[in-house]
């Protein structure tokens, strides 16, 4: 599921888990089942106690399921954990074909629930996007936007297969480089663990993390490539199927070509409705008189820094293929980043300084670009899209696909369309062109999408929920700019929190009021 620039987070927000039902037994709501309760008035400080599920996943060796403990302790990386967050290693298999056979380190992060134990749920595991992003760097940084959600859960994120510190995929120039060098440095550093890093692999992580953090039921929220992920996991295991949050989610229905056009049209329409306010409302504005003069001035403009990069600081140059990432980081912030946009274009047009497009992207753009010096999250996102993805196009097709993206755009198809060769010469065969996410029988799947989401299209989310089946997927649609909308839409969030809390899904239909409205 990965893209031209990957698929990321805005400000990520997803969620949910497994309770334990203690007092009052209160009434359940429709098919969720008893795995839901009522809120209840808490019964004062109680020492905590450690949930328990009595359904391990099948066909594993008792040492990893009945006989593995997860042992909490203190967190020692990264330095924004060391206070107030535990973290722990589980052990799962590396092929699950082979279940007795190898096995490998699951890096967890929990921030634990705030709430008495008796109005506890379980865990919550959150994905934040990628694929490529870190779990255990993820938790720290976006966990104000989840915080409300502590008095009833754990908060509980990982490092998925391939990233982080869970068999970091390694194509740099040597063993120890967490840069990309392309497919044959990944053969050469990382050739034993590609064929067992894709999201179906992952997903039968979860089942046993689910298992080991003691709940009968798994509670996700996934966020961008998180809802791919959590989708998995409903088809595997439709019957463990707590509550499940998809937000801003991918298109389950088109492959990676497809979904790189889909992608990239989304992008152009996202700025071309930033172009429009520009006019109307910024003076003066770096864009001009409307969308068809922003798109000539962008395209002059990209011409002059392909042939001389502007200065962004710290040694940085920004060029033309920078130039559409950084826009389109912007314009995942939905409205929030509309002004600061056009500041930053001014900035660059008429000083050429590409500071503030360069800085405000990273610090406030897509989850997976934030990253850290000497993270491996570009080669982790490469593996793991070339894992899912069974498309093998030659170079003619390839450049015919290119030509596709590049006409869809007329600001961003350029750059964008080099996400295509993403896969070209991968020395192992993908799983799939698309994921297998029909889940019949499981309880109902929120999925949450934006009307002008620029990453992950409306449709992508009208597909999901279409997929997962009659009576499992729920799609609460939000009329909003920018790329996911918890926490920013209060509609949202109260829909969801109430979801997450008691299991009661919206009516069919419903649609909150945004900047779109």
């Amino acid at each position: 599921m990965g893209d031209a620039h990957s698929i990321g987070s805005r400000r990520p927000g997803f969620t949910v888990g497994a309770r334990i039902i203690v007092g009052v037994v209160l009434a359940v709501i429709g098919a969720v089942g008893a795995w839901f309760q009522h809120d209840a008035p808490g019964r004062g400080a109680v020492p905590r106690t450690e949930l328990t599920a009595d359904n391990p996943p099948a066909g594993l060796p008792t040492a990893l399921t009945t006989g593995q403990h997860l042992n909490w302790s203190g967190c020692t990386s990264p330095p924004t954990a060391r206070t107030s967050y535990d973290c722990a290693v589980m052990k799962v298999p590396l092929d699950y074909r082979k279940p007795d056979g190898r096995t490998i380190d699951v890096a967890l992060i929990r921030r634990r629930a705030t709430g008495p134990n008796d109005r506890r749920i379980g865990s919550l595991v959150l994905n934040f996007g990628g694929p490529g992003v870190s779990g255990v760097s993820g938790l720290p940084a976006f966990f104000n936007q989840y915080e409300p959600l502590l008095d009833r859960y754990d908060l509980v994120s990982f490092d998925p297969r391939g990233v982080g510190a869970t068999i970091p995929v390694r194509c740099g120039k040597s063993a120890d480089d967490t840069g990309y060098e392309g497919a044959d440095a990944c053969a050469e550093h990382s050739g034993a663990l590609l064929p067992y890093i894709g999201t179906s692999h992952t997903a039968r992580d979860l089942e046993l993390m689910r298992y080991l953090l003691g709940d009968e039921r798994l509670h996700y929220f996934g966020v961008s490539y998180g809802t791919a992920l959590g989708a998995v996991y409903a088809h595997l295991y439709p019957s463990h199927v707590g509550g499940l949050v998809l937000e801003a989610s991918v298109d389950p229905t088109q492959d990676h070509d497809e979904e790189q056009v889909s992608q990239v049209k989304a992008v152009q329409a996202a700025f071309d409705r930033f172009a429009a306010h520009c006019t109307a409302r910024i003076r003066p504005c770096p864009t001009g008189d409307g969308p068809k003069e922003a798109a000539r001035r962008m395209a002059r403009l990209a011409e002059r820094l392909k042939n001389k990069p502007a200065p962004a600081g710290g040694g940085i140059n920004l060029d033309a293929d920078d130039l559409a990432y950084a826009v389109s980081d912007y314009l995942d912030l939905g409205t929030d980043g509309w002004s600061p946009l056009a500041q930053a274009l001014t900035a660059l047009i008429d000083h050429n300084d590409g500071r503030p497009l360069s800085k405000g992207a990273h610090d406030s753009g897509s989850a997976d670009r934030a990253a850290t010096p000497g993270d491996n999250s570009r080669a982790a996102q490469t593996a793991i899209t070339c894992a899912d993805s069974s498309l093998r196009p030659d170079f003619e097709r390839l450049d015919q696909n290119a030509a596709r993206i590049k006409a869809a755009s007329a600001v961003f198809g350029a750059a964008f369309s080099t996400g295509v060769y993403l896969c070209y010469n991968w020395p192992f065969d993908g799983e799939r062109a698309t994921p297998q996410v029909n889940a019949d029988g499981a309880a109902p799947v929120l999925v949450v999408g934006g009307t002008g989401d620029p990453t992950t299209p409306y449709s992508g989310a009208r597909h999901m929920a279409r997929a997962l089946g009659d009576g499992v997927g729920v799609l609460l649609t939000a009329q909003e700019e920018g790329h996911g909308t918890y926490p920013q839409n209060r509609c949202v969030t109260q829909t969801v929190d109430q979801y997450l809390r008691t299991g009661r899904t919206p009516a069919p239909g419903t649609v909150c009021r945004g900047s779109m409205s």
